[in-house]
């Protein structure tokens, strides 16, 4: 879909020299002299590069529509990563290092999106929260009960965070899997 320069807005994922983008921030110019343009910060979808381009209410670009499928977590093996299409029951194998460090997030039969273009995955989007035990932590000690002191435990997937002092290990606690801390305790 062909769109003005001037209609990008952050978040749009466009077709620019050959490279898919997405527009991080998006500023309007009106100079004294010649045409109005857009400053737009770009960042490459595939190449996690920066850009920065001037783009004329003339100009079009090619706004790009992602394809986002939800597909279910079956298992690891070696280095890999296998989810299931849960409608046509079709594979999807994935580098552990394309999902990065969330990966250590996934449990088994965990839902999670896909986007694509063209068929090609682009990257995985998993649940904002996931529910993992303390298998290891300090015990509290003795009058440290000021409200903002947090201490480190290591959870069952091996992912250290630091928790609030009455969370004791064998408890479940529930974890933000994008900024990768404690959030509340599990019921």
């Amino acid at each position: 879909m062909k769109i003005n320069g001037n209609e990008i807005r952050p978040g749009n994922v466009i077709m620019h020299k050959k490279e898919l983008w997405v527009a991080v921030k998006v500023n309007h110019v009106k100079p004294g002299k010649g045409g109005a343009f857009a400053q737009v910060e770009l960042k490459g979808i595939v190449s996690n590069t920066k850009l920065n381009e001037r783009f004329r209410s003339a100009e079009t670009v090619d706004k790009i529509r992602l394809e986002q499928k939800e597909y279910q977590f079956l298992y690891a093996q070696d280095d890999m990563l296998v989810f299931m299409d849960n409608e046509t029951y079709e594979q999807l194998e994935l580098m552990t290092e394309f999902v990065g460090e969330r990966a250590h997030f996934l449990q088994d039969g965990m839902k999670v999106k896909a986007e694509s273009h063209e068929g090609k995955p682009l990257g995985v989007e998993l649940p904002q929260f996931v529910t993992l035990e303390v298998k290891e932590t300090e015990p509290v000690v003795k009058g440290q009960t000021a409200a903002n002191s947090f201490k480190p435990a290591i959870l069952e997937n091996g992912v250290k965070v630091m928790v609030p002092p009455f969370v004791n290990e064998g408890e479940k606690i529930i974890v933000d899997t994008g900024e990768v801390t404690y959030f509340k305790r599990a019921e």
